[in-house]
């Protein structure tokens, strides 16, 4: 007969290989995830260097939009876990407060917690940065009476899942030589997001400031809703 004890002895051996597997794959998987969002973003951080210069009037405001792009995508990188993934409403409050633009007083935002995925994550936040810097400089955060609101949410339609985010300014007035009229700015909401996201980008001027809406389908490869995340207590 087989010793009862050898068998316990081999099945809690087979389950530390096992355990031990998984730690391996885990951190494989952690350390390729981190190699490729390192060159997505430096491949985003040449493509910022060559549009920011050629859209610059000048040395000093090169410099200043280049490094105000470059932060933010520090900040984003700073905010994601380990896989490179990142927090909507994280980007969007870390991106208004970093302009002490705080969220109950001079923003509103609102939409469901979205996890976003590590290129669809940087995409996301340089649209915000654009948006946020343009209102700072050229529109309603330029005034004290002027206040943005950030609104999303993802519904299912026939093709899928489709996120819709609308950024609203209000209080304020359209600079004519806001950045969101022509040069990077632009680019980013319009032809950025078009490329990475797959997304449809819309810029009203309204007198009171500008009104952006930005659709696109809420795949997998761009994010998940966090009560859709799987509960690490269950199983």
């Amino acid at each position: 007969m087989t010793d009862p004890g050898d068998v316990r002895d081999r099945l809690t051996a087979v389950e530390a290989d096992n355990a031990r597997l998984r730690r391996l794959l885990d951190e494989a998987g952690v350390a390729d995830n981190l190699r490729h969002a390192l060159r997505d973003t430096m491949a985003l951080v040449r493509r910022v260097m060559w549009r920011s210069a050629e859209t610059s009037r000048d040395v000093e405001s090169y410099v200043a939009h280049l490094e105000g792009r470059l932060d933010s995508l520090m900040r984003m990188r700073g905010r994601t876990d380990a896989f490179g993934e990142a927090d909507l409403h994280l980007l969007v409050t870390e991106e208004l407060m970093f302009h002490l633009v705080r969220e109950g007083e001079r923003a509103v935002i609102e939409g469901p917690s979205l996890r976003l995925r590590p290129k669809p994550a940087q995409a996301m936040a340089m649209a915000m940065h654009e948006l946020v810097s343009n209102a700072v400089e050229h529109g309603p955060l330029d005034v004290p009476a002027g206040a943005v609101e950030v609104r999303w949410h993802v519904e299912d339609e026939a093709d899928g899942r489709m996120l819709t985010l609308v950024w609203t300014e209000r209080g304020g007035a359209i600079d004519p030589d806001s950045a969101m009229r022509h040069g990077f700015g632009r680019e980013v909401l319009e032809t950025l997001l078009a490329y990475e996201l797959g997304a449809e980008t819309s810029l009203v001027f309204a007198p009171t400031g500008l009104r952006c809406t930005i659709r696109l389908p809420f795949t997998d490869r761009v994010g998940r809703i966090a009560q859709d995340l799987p509960n690490p207590t269950e199983g």
